[in-house]
């Protein structure tokens, strides 16, 4: 466990993370890799963490350290990470793998660690919560369905910000278009606007030559990715509280 994989090695097992669509197997997968989970995305130059971070705090304004933050599927704790160098203080975070919140809790970072398997429970918070909302490398099939993204704004502060991120490479095309429609729809019921969709090029190393194609840096092995950044309107602030002329949009 002391001794790093090499990046063959690596690539072949976050490969196979990719090809797990079974939730409860996927998990499965994430508490047996916790131990060894950081050194291994470092060795793909994982960027999505500290990219997610730059993102939300361009739109969040300060004083940081009192913004209430929620890292959904928080995993070992490199969003906290990221929050932490940028002043941020009051963290939370949720992840289905005992294992992943075991080495998030050896972090040391957040305030709050809970596990909850979101898509199958809604979040441990009360409506209106959070200052920002983030949820970083946890979108894609096997892992949190699209249909939970509602929960995601529920917890939101009216005005708060919600930063999602996806994975574009060659695989993850259809759940990024179902996501998209999920995030529009979202839209056009008037629960949030869209601030940004920032594309990145060099996201992580591509886990295999199949990978490195349409929709990715291919003169570098790097796949791309894309974060989205939002903001929940007051209007809906009415789901399930005061009364308001918006529908609840299904939330």
């Amino acid at each position: 466990m002391a001794e790093g994989r090499s990046l063959p090695e690596v690539r072949a097992l976050v490969g196979a993370s990719h090809g797990i669509t079974d939730l409860a197997h996927k998990l499965h997968f994430y508490d047996q890799w916790a131990p060894n989970y950081d050194q291994d995305v470092a060795a793909l130059q994982y960027r999505a963490p500290r990219l997610a971070v730059d993102c939300l705090i361009q739109a969040l304004p300060g004083p940081h350290h009192a913004a209430l933050i929620l890292d959904v599927a928080c995993g070992t704790g490199l969003v906290a990470a990221e929050l932490q160098a940028q002043g941020f203080r009051q963290l939370h975070g949720v992840d289905g793998s005992p294992g992943m919140l075991d080495q998030a809790q050896a972090r040391g970072l957040y305030q709050c660690l809970s596990l909850c398997t979101l898509g199958q429970e809604p979040l441990p918070s009360a409506e209106g919560t959070f200052d920002a909302v983030l949820m970083v490398g946890a979108l894609s099939d096997g892992q949190v369905p699209c249909s939970a993204i509602p929960e995601l704004l529920r917890v939101t502060k009216p005005g708060g910000l919600v930063c999602l991120t996806t994975r574009t490479n060659p695989s993850n095309l259809r759940y990024k278009e179902a996501l998209e429609a999920t995030l529009d729809g979202l839209e056009q019921a008037g629960a949030w606007e869209r601030l940004e969709a920032r594309t990145v090029n060099r996201w992580e190393l591509a886990t295999s030559e199949l990978e490195v194609g349409p929709g990715t840096s291919d003169s570098d092995g790097f796949i791309s990715g894309i974060i989205y950044l939002y903001r929940k309107q007051a209007a809906a602030q009415a789901e399930g509280g005061r009364p308001g002329p918006q529908p609840p949009a299904g939330l």
